[in-house]
């Protein structure tokens, strides 16, 4: 029996010898156990600068060039035959680079993640994914990639689950992939991908054994994302209007939306430029703006740092894999769940 988020609950140390949450450090080098979603409706060149300033790691979409924004701190996106492509011409590779397609169980990816790994070892940060078996996790982190996107199916946007009903419950499948970190002197990081939908959902992800979460429509739900920005007409009908308007807006309590999509719709491979459109196997919605990302930021810091005083965890290596959890039954999840 595989289990979710919904299913554990952390249970904290007997007796814990934080006696303020000063002495606890939620980071990693200054930047918080998140990344941005390579998504197009998050963060593009408009808005990274947010995202920077709120200590979050970023990870760009394929639309984001290097050309155009060179910070070796950044990862940035290509697609499996890009990088093939760039292998076979010798061509000079960013510092941080992700192989951004859908199905991380290729062999193709697997061989291409070897070549890559082989010929510029610690010259470049591998990320790849998307993964949704632990043995996956396990034979990548034989032959040294560098962060995994672990997680099928599960995002706010994506209906691979739904109509193809490939999946693994993600908190048994951190967890799982996480019980392999311990035959290797350098595993690869987990990077939980997908499907979150609040705070107690991260902090979860984290406690079992993914050292980042990575956020698409939490982060697209805040004011600064690059999403187009809306609001309602008198007819409940959604038109668009500029930043400025929307901020003013939302200050005054006025709901406005945020445009969302998934990245393998047919408007997304239509915008890549792509001559033969596969079926989309996700959605686009309009997502309501719900906070500023600083105030996002905030709490969940907070709420990281409660959750870590109540473990005796002093930093993310004492927290990430290393607390009690237990199982729960939905009512016993019902009951705190406000």
């Amino acid at each position: 029996m595989k289990f979710d988020w919904n299913d554990v609950s952390i249970v904290p140390e007997t007796l814990s010898t934080i006696a303020s949450r000063k002495e606890i450090d939620p980071f990693y080098d200054g930047k918080l156990p998140l990344f941005t979603a390579p998504m197009d409706k998050v963060i593009d060149e408009t808005n990274i600068k947010s995202f920077d300033d709120n200590n979050i790691n970023i990870c760009l979409p394929r639309n984001v060039k290097y050309s155009s924004i060179k910070n070796d701190n950044y990862f940035y996106s290509f697609s499996l035959d890009e990088v093939i492509l760039m292998l076979h011409n010798n061509d000079k590779f960013p510092k941080r680079i992700l192989i951004d397609v859908a199905n991380g169980h290729m062999m193709r990816l697997y061989d291409v993640s070897k070549s890559l790994k082989e010929k510029y070892g610690n010259q470049i940060e591998l990320m790849i994914g998307n993964i949704a078996n632990p043995d996956t996790y396990r034979e990548y982190c034989k032959i040294g990639v560098d962060y995994i996107r672990v997680g099928i199916g599960g995002g706010s946007a994506c209906t691979t689950s739904a109509n193809v009903s490939i999946h693994y419950p993600m908190a048994s499948l951190i967890s799982e992939c996480a019980q392999y970190k311990s035959e290797f002197e350098n595993p690869t990081k987990i990077i939980a991908d997908g499907g979150f939908k609040n705070f107690s959902d991260i902090i979860k992800a984290l406690a079992l054994g993914a050292d980042y979460v990575m956020l698409g429509g939490v982060f697209n739900k805040s004011l600064e994302s690059c999403g187009e920005t809306f609001m309602k007409d008198a007819q409940n009908q959604y038109y668009q209007v500029d930043f400025e308007r929307a901020k003013n807006a939302f200050s005054a309590g006025v709901p406005i939306y945020k445009y969302y999509r998934g990245m393998s719709t047919k408007e997304v491979q239509k915008s890549w430029n792509r001559n033969e459109l596969k079926t989309g196997e996700g959605i686009t919605k309009y997502n309501e703006v719900e906070y500023t990302l600083a105030g996002w930021c905030e709490n969940f810091t907070d709420y990281l740092k409660s959750a870590m005083s109540y473990t005796n965890s002093r930093s993310l290596k004492e927290f990430i894999g290393e607390v009690r959890y237990e199982m729960i039954t939905q009512n016993s999840f019902n009951r705190f769940n406000k």
